[in-house]
């Protein structure tokens, strides 16, 4: 049921993007708001100045004694822990606290709602499904966790068709009724243990996206994953699992259908008709880690309706992520590749196995403390050049002493011009740093756009 919340005392703990939004729709509906942040008036400077001028009275946390208690409802972003002791007090005294994509999906009850999480993935998932969606002929929002909040959404709900959404495990930490038509979990790799207590805790907040599915819902899982399959049991729905193996692991549920990875694409069985499949040539999901993408995005798009061709259409168009794997253009039969989003050696490893050889690399910046040797074994054979940049250059030059030749660049324009004078047709000239950026730039996208700068400008 669509609460009214005129008039009503609603406290929004948490003032980043997801907060700000929450903050918009509760005074669209008429709710008397009071905003909850660490951050005092100052230091919020415009952000501050705005929610005055609209109302909204602002308190710096932690809560004064009894301000939430008094509340009709309290409202939390992702980054506020609902294990904090003030959360559990106001929760045991009666109130509900709720993250912000339960408050929006309250206001969009009759919206599909596709809802994507996992531990790698999830915003390439999320904005390849919305392409598809859009390519099918529905009016898409796209967001959550990726880009816009929900609370956009509902601002305008009858403008949308489908809502496809990206969920963390601190999301769906918050929701008590929000119900996906279409669930996926991606994977599950160890992560955010500084939230949660082990592994096992962590995947359960993962399993809270098929918490409220019911009949005529259904389920996307990896398929080769174990720890997914096992948080799969919990599904009451139909589980469609997608594979680039075809072999399953072992485990329950049983699959009502399965996606399967084959060399230029992927084919599905017991979805849509028979021996149905997809052509994968778009260079914005090369890998494998892509093809599985593409099959969770394909699986939920069929599985919610949209037609063979508008998924095909989807998967042909769509023109992939920023910094990630992102094709800057080709020159003189050399690739350039944008990759400033692995800022660890993990995301380099995914990154790596997307090709199979003449890689030039170039990597650095401000280092992790993990050592460089699995991707110096995993860019074997396919990493002929590595071009350092940053703080971490020499001990990058040192990890690939008789691996690769190395060229000390200092400079990411240096390094630029030093593959521009060595690349020859055929190769591929890939920035996946393997490293924060803020030795030289203000955060990845800052690097990685100079380094589009600095393409285009060749």
């Amino acid at each position: 049921m669509t609460p009214d919340l005129k008039d009503a005392k609603v406290v929004v703990y948490g003032l980043a993007k997801s907060g700000l939004a929450a903050i918009r729709l509760l005074t669209r509906l008429g709710a008397r708001v009071t905003a909850l942040d660490a951050r005092g008036a100052q230091a919020l400077g415009d952000t501050a100045r705005e929610l005055e001028a609209q109302g909204v009275t602002l308190v710096t946390s932690p809560p004064p004694p009894g301000l939430l208690e008094s509340q009709r409802l309290v409202v939390v972003s992702p980054g506020v822990p609902l294990a904090l002791p003030e959360l559990q007090a106001v929760r045991a005294a009666g109130v509900p606290v709720w993250g912000e994509v339960e408050l929006a999906s309250r206001f969009l009850p009759h919206v599909p709602l596709l809802g994507i999480t996992g531990t790698n993935g999830k915003s390439t998932t999320t904005a390849l499904t919305g392409e598809l969606f859009a390519r099918g002929g529905r009016r898409t929002f796209v967001g959550g966790n990726l880009g816009r909040p929900l609370s956009e959404a509902a601002l305008s709900p009858g403008d949308w068709d489908a809502l496809v959404v990206e969920l963390s495990s601190f999301q769906l930490e918050g929701i008590d009724t929000l119900r996906p038509q279409g669930s996926a979990i991606l994977n599950l790799t160890p992560d955010h243990i500084d939230r949660y207590a082990d592994h096992a805790a962590y995947g359960a907040a993962k399993a809270r996206i098929f918490k409220n599915q019911a009949s005529g819902d259904f389920a996307v899982v990896n398929a080769d994953d174990a720890d997914v399959m096992r948080l799969a049991e919990a599904a009451r729905v139909p589980v469609y699992g997608f594979s680039l193996t075809g072999r399953p692991v072992a485990s329950a549920p049983v699959l009502a259908g399965l996606a399967v990875a084959r060399p230029g694409g992927f084919g599905f069985t017991g979805v849509g008709e028979a021996g149905e499949s997809f052509t994968l040539t778009n260079r914005a999901l090369r890998g494998g880690h892509n093809a599985q993408n593409a099959m969770a995005a394909a699986l939920l798009a069929r599985l919610a309706g949209v037609s063979h061709e508008g998924v095909q259409a989807g998967l042909d168009s769509y023109p992939g992520l920023p910094h990630r794997l992102e094709s800057v253009r080709v020159l003189g039969g050399v690739e350039w590749v944008n990759d400033s989003k692995a800022t660890n050696v993990d995301s380099v490893l995914v990154a790596l196995r997307a090709f199979t050889r003449d890689v030039l690399l170039i990597a650095g910046g401000k280092g992790k403390g993990a050592p460089y040797a699995p991707m110096v074994e995993e860019g074997r054979g396919k990493v002929k050049t590595v071009l350092t940049i940053g703080q971490d250059a020499e001990l990058l030059a040192r990890a690939y002493e008789g691996a690769a030749t190395v060229h000390p660049c200092g400079t990411l324009a240096q390094a630029v011009r030093r593959a521009r004078e060595l690349a020859v047709p055929g190769d591929t000239v890939l920035l996946s740093p393997a490293c924060a950026s803020y030795d030289q730039f203000q955060n990845f996208e800052h690097r990685g756009d100079t380094f589009k700068r600095l393409v285009e400008e060749l």
